[in-house]
Formats: C-alpha cells, sequence, structure tokens
C-alpha cells in the first residue's frame, strides 16, 4: 500500500510517466421495443424491458497528474489482451519514455508472464524492460485512481443501452476527447501518513503496544484523546447509541496497575 501511495507522491517526472491501469466488464444492452421521444409535457420513455447483445471490455490508462486517459475496447480480458494493451501504451502512446509506472490491482492476468502469451520471447522480454508494475494490495484496489476514472465514465457515458462494441466505442470517443483536451485530473490526497494514521490496524503492533516501554506507542495518546472526544461527541449526538468499551491497557491480556489508557492492537 505505502509503495502505490509513495508512487503517488513523488513530482511528476517526464523520464519516467506513472499511470493507472484497471479493466471492467460491460453488458451491451439492446431497446425490445424503440424508445418513444420526448414530447411537450413528456420526458422520453423507455421500455422496462432489453435484449442482452453479449459482453466486452474496458481497458483503461489513466495519468492523473497530466489530465491524460486512454480507453481501449476489447472482446475480452485474457492475457493476450492484456499484452497487447501494455505495448500499446510503451509502442504507441508513450514511444520516448524510458521506463513507464503503472499502478495496477492484483489481477491473475497483470503480470510479465502474459507478454509470452501474445508475443515471441525477444518481444515478450523487450516491452517489460521499460515497465514497472505499482501493485495494489489485496483488497485495496480502491487505492487505484483508474477505479475513480471508470466511474466517472459510468456515469457520464454509459448509463445507456448500448449494443454493439461499435456503438460503445462512439460513445466514449467524445467523452475522453473532451476530458483530454481539459487536462481534466484526479487530485489524490489520501498518503502514506493517512494511512499509518487511519489504517493504523492493517500494520504489525508486535512490542511497540507496550505501555510500559518507555517508548513512543504505536498510537500516541493525544491521538487516543482524539478518538475518545470523537466518541463522546457520537454519544452526545446519539445518547442511544451503544459505547463500545476499549482496553486501559496496551497488553489487555494482562493486570495492569499503570493507569494509562492506549487502543489494544487488532
Amino acid at each position: 500500500m505505502e509503495d502505490v501511495l509513495d508512487l503517488y507522491a513523488e513530482p511528476a517526472d517526464p523520464d519516467a510517466p506513472r499511470f493507472c491501469f484497471d479493466e471492467c466488464p460491460y453488458q451491451l444492452l439492446d431497446h425490445v421495443r424503440e424508445p418513444l421521444p420526448p414530447e411537450p409535457g413528456k420526458s422520453k420513455r423507455v421500455d422496462y424491458e432489453d435484449e442482452r447483445e453479449g459482453t466486452c471490455n474496458l481497458f483503461l490508462f489513466l495519468e492523473p497528474t497530466q489530465g491524460w486517459r486512454q480507453v481501449e475496447v476489447t472482446h475480452r480480458r485474457t492475457k493476450q489482451d492484456f499484452a497487447h494493451a501494455m505495448k500499446a501504451l510503451v509502442d504507441v502512446h508513450f514511444p520516448d519514455a524510458p521506463k513507464i509506472r503503472v499502478v495496477l490491482d492484483n489481477l491473475n492476468t497483470h503480470t510479465f508472464g502474459s507478454f509470452y502469451a501474445a508475443f515471441e520471447p525477444e518481444e515478450a522480454r523487450r516491452i517489460p524492460r521499460r515497465l514497472e508494475f505499482h501493485s495494489t494490495p489485496k483488497h485495496g484496489s480502491w487505492l487505484n485512481m483508474a477505479e475513480i476514472e471508470l466511474s466517472v465514465l459510468a456515469r457520464k457515458s454509459l448509463a445507456q443501452r448500448l449494443p454493439s462494441m461499435e456503438k460503445l466505442r462512439e460513445v466514449i470517443a467524445p467523452w475522453q476527447r473532451g476530458s483530454n483536451a481539459h487536462r481534466v485530473q484526479v487530485q489524490w490526497r489520501f498518503t502514506t501518513a493517512d494511512a499509518r494514521e487511519k489504517l493504523y490496524r492493517l500494520y504489525p503492533s508486535s512490542s511497540k503496544w507496550s505501555c510500559t516501554s518507555g517508548g513512543d506507542s504505536y498510537y500516541p495518546f493525544a491521538e487516543v484523546g482524539r478518538m475518545r472526544a470523537s466518541a463522546a461527541i457520537s454519544a452526545r449526538d446519539d445518547p442511544g447509541a451503544p459505547l463500545q468499551a476499549r482496553s486501559s491497557c496496551a497488553e489487555p491480556n494482562r493486570s495492569s496497575s499503570c493507569g494509562c489508557q492506549s487502543i489494544p492492537p487488532p
């Protein structure tokens, strides 16, 4: 997780641009009955019944700080499809970049081995030499900014019935051109420091939780006070809400007379 967050925090480097990559399936649908056009005093009317026309896949690349994105519509998302998408990024879209860093999730096709399933060994080795993969942790794909962009695309352009891949490409193209022309960026604010504070339960605790060690505890006592105050405010706003008790010592399985208050490890 911190590897991805540190990458986001780095300044832009033209010799090593960073991209977020993700894919999503899309259900192609057609109308069984033609929609009725709008009339004075009536909006467009669409019958609830639809006809399935198969599925396809969307590959999306996003450069969040430069406001560049590229969407590819494919039949599937196999290893070969993934390898060809990465080849296009390296050879077509950014051929002059010595190194390209890519944030992506842990899907089984997102490996350098996928290039050997699509190309000859020489080509399969050449492409990864210019790529550097940064994988999000398991159950942590929300760290991938490409998911944000896919959500924007779905809400602005794909919330309709599209019967074919050609029609899907026609709908996506204006959105992509407009977003790139205006250099629409993603403002990422979640940092490594935020992760250590808000997701502290995901970190190893071990001896840092000892309340008698004399050093800094894993979770500062000042932060414990802030959390207590927050809990008190919640209780004030909702008196009926149950208030969970926390352990009174950093070693909850042992009796202690130190009198300190600390949040126990997960």
